[in-house]
Formats: structure tokens, C-alpha cells, sequence
């Protein structure tokens, strides 16, 4: 896969390839696309267009619906962290009882899915500690 220097979408496009061909048929994996990038009176005034249209900040990159089950995962590098929106949409999530789960790689959402009650079709998933879990 092509590496554009942005790790977390490099890490990202990489779990959602493999989660597309891990997960059950009819299962829902989107990406919530929740900020502009770059900067100006533009993106500016496209960013308050989309907050205006339902944009909540923080929400999570990755939202998960399969089986009955609804799971919000996080993509981070291996040394990105949560902004202070970030954590409180994870404290909002969690207050309403749904699993959230902060991601570094493959093995990372695997072992969330896992975690979580989320069926794969693969035999086993890793089981290692997760953060964010």
C-alpha cells in the first residue's frame, strides 16, 4: 500500500482493508469524516457548515455495525494521542454503555473485535491487552 506521510490514515486504510474481508457479510464499517484539514476563512467556513449538519466533535474515525452490535474504534500512530474532544466523545460513548476502543494496527482492532463480542470470519483473533479497552 502506498504511504502518503499521515501514519494514522496509512494505519486506518490499512485496518479498514482487512476488517472488510475479516467481518460477516452485511456488516457496516464507516468512517465519519469530522474535520477540514488545512486552514483559512474556507476551510473554516466549510468546518461550521458540517458542525451545522450533525459533525460532533471527537466522534471516533471508525464506527462499527454488525450483528446487533455497534463498536467505535479510535486510529492512532504509535505515538498520537486523544484530544481532549477525542476523550470526551470516548467518556460519552462508554457513559451509554457502547465499546470504544483506541487502534494502532491490524492486530489492534482484531483483538477489539474480539474483545467486544464482534464475530469474524477468521478462527481466532489475538488476545492482548488493549488500550483504551
Amino acid at each position: 500500500m502506498k504511504r502518503r506521510g499521515t501514519p494514522e490514515a496509512d494505519i486506518q486504510r490499512d485496518i479498514v482493508r482487512v476488517l472488510r474481508q475479516v467481518l460477516p457479510r452485511g456488516a457496516i464499517l464507516h468512517h465519519s469524516a469530522n474535520e477540514v484539514t488545512g486552514g483559512g476563512k474556507a476551510a473554516k467556513i466549510k468546518q461550521g457548515i458540517l458542525t451545522g449538519m450533525g459533525v460532533y466533535p471527537g466522534f471516533s474515525d471508525l464506527i462499527l455495525i454488525s450483528e446487533g452490535r455497534v463498536l467505535f474504534l479510535e486510529t492512532k500512530s504509535l505515538i498520537g494521542t486523544q484530544s481532549p474532544a477525542q476523550r470526551a466523545f470516548q467518556a460519552a460513548v462508554e457513559a451509554q454503555r457502547f465499546p470504544y476502543a483506541i487502534i494502532r494496527s491490524v492486530d489492534d482492532a482484531l483483538v477489539a473485535l474480539a474483545r467486544h463480542g464482534f464475530r469474524t470470519l477468521i478462527k481466532a483473533a489475538p488476545s492482548r491487552p488493549l488500550e483504551g479497552a
